[in-house]
């Protein structure tokens, strides 16, 4: 198994997890607002890019003054790209789920 899969499994679990635990401590939270277990996936997600896009950014300045392998640049564009477009995948399933349920007859 890939490393960026068993990563892809990891993160999956976790938010299960986090799910599952928001479900369970709901207590007649409706889901409006900022305490939605949806608004805290999606803002750990965003954390998420920030984080990895700050690392590409420290390793990038790192490599233009010899203090970083080409390798660590690389691994972290790659960390950095396999974020961002696992973030815009989950948001386009969640349009397209959003406009899916528009579409429902009443």
């Amino acid at each position: 198994m890939n490393i960026k899969q068993l990563d892809a499994v990891n993160a999956y679990s976790q938010a299960t997890k986090k799910m599952q635990q928001g479900l369970e401590s709901r207590d007649g939270n409706d889901g409006v607002g900022g305490n939605s277990v949806f608004s805290s996936l999606v803002t750990e997600s965003i954390g998420a890019v920030e984080k990895a896009t700050a690392n590409l950014e420290v390793q990038s300045a790192k490599a233009l003054v010899d203090k970083a392998d080409l390798v660590d640049v690389v691994t972290a564009s790659a960390n950095a790209e396999l974020v961002v477009n696992t973030v815009v995948s989950v948001r386009d399933k969640v349009i397209a789920a959003y406009n899916d349920i528009l579409k429902m007859p009443i």
